[in-house]
């Protein structure tokens, strides 16, 4: 069964306008304002940027700085995608329905905030086994992402649904889990965390067929036009899960592959750093799009993001 379409075309626009890999952190650099956060978006040499919802919600006023925001990117094709909490989680038990009903709510509302923006997708966790056979987990979560549908297409909330791959190899969100929730319902595309892949296989994402293979998986059941969507950082793991996130070079996950896996591909990819720390994001970009941000602001030109914010002006 297949469930209905969003409407995507911004999506798609924004992601084939001659731009092949998009790169950009996890978190919105300041909270500041919109004007800020762009600025220094664009200082720091970044095509994309992953709101961050993951602890709550921060944003005040919330519907006028994501369409600023928005706005913003735009204008400086900055592509735009948003983590809901990570409490907002699919498939609770029956039993839970409390549980249940708080996340449809943060869901519900991370979609707001994205549709606001004009983000390509929202990321959300699949949820867990909860002491159930994957099978009847799996259909739990797809009844939630069908009812969640049918909430959200009235009201325009019509941004796509990230399934990420997890870092818990006996959890829910294995490769295999999100493909078939991505093949089941067109609205949803999977979110390829090659620092969880990586840790649930003992390191064995060492080599660029390790990356083509879920790439050329993921290329299968995403719509035509849209981009794959990656999260990448180095990562700590043990018995073959993860354990935290690393500075990039201090664990044995590296970007090359990767850069090199995505190259036959004619899909375009937003790569979004989960690194901590700007020097890993900048090491990770200068090796997936060749280039780190000026180190010395007083040798360069008149700041693009200065230029673009005054071409945008508030109505």
């Amino acid at each position: 069964m297949r469930v209905g379409r969003f409407a995507m075309g911004k999506t798609v626009l924004l992601a084939s306008d001659g731009m092949t890999t998009r790169f950009g952190p996890a978190r919105v650099p300041s909270r500041d304002s919109p004007e800020a956060a762009i600025e220094l978006l664009l200082e720091r040499g970044y095509t994309a940027c992953e709101i961050d919802f993951e602890g709550g919600f921060w944003m005040k006023p919330e519907w006028e700085w994501a369409a600023r925001f928005g706005e913003l990117a735009k204008k400086n094709k900055i592509a735009l995608s948003v983590h809901a909490p990570i409490a907002a989680i699919l498939g609770h038990l029956e039993e839970d329905e409390q549980k249940r009903k708080r996340a449809f709510g943060m869901i519900d509302h991370s979609a707001g905030v994205a549709t606001a923006a004009g983000a390509e997708l929202m990321v959300v966790h699949p949820g867990y086994l909860l002491g159930r056979e994957r099978e009847a987990a799996l259909e739990a979560v797809a009844q939630d992402l069908a009812a969640l549908h049918e909430r959200l297409e009235p009201k325009g909330r019509t941004v796509a649904f990230g399934m990420e791959i997890m870092g818990r190899v006996r959890e829910l969100g294995t490769p295999e889990d999100v493909f078939w929730l991505a093949g089941r319902f067109d609205w949803v595309r999977p979110v390829l965390d090659f620092a969880h892949l990586h840790a649930v296989t003992d390191g064995g994402f060492v080599a660029k067929d390790a990356f083509a293979g879920v790439l050329q998986a993921a290329d299968g059941v995403i719509e035509p036009g849209a981009p794959f969507h990656i999260h990448f950082s180095d990562i700590a793991f043990a018995n073959r899960n993860e354990t935290k996130h690393l500075p990039y070079g201090e664990g044995t996950l590296r970007a090359e592959p990767l850069r090199d896996a995505l190259k036959p591909f004619k899909r375009p990819a937003t790569v979004i750093s989960e690194s901590p720390g700007e020097e890993s994001h900048q090491a990770i970009k200068a090796i997936l799009v060749g280039k780190r941000a000026p180190s010395n602001r007083k040798t360069r030109r008149r700041s693009p993001a200065r230029a673009g914010l005054r071409d945008v002006q508030p109505e």
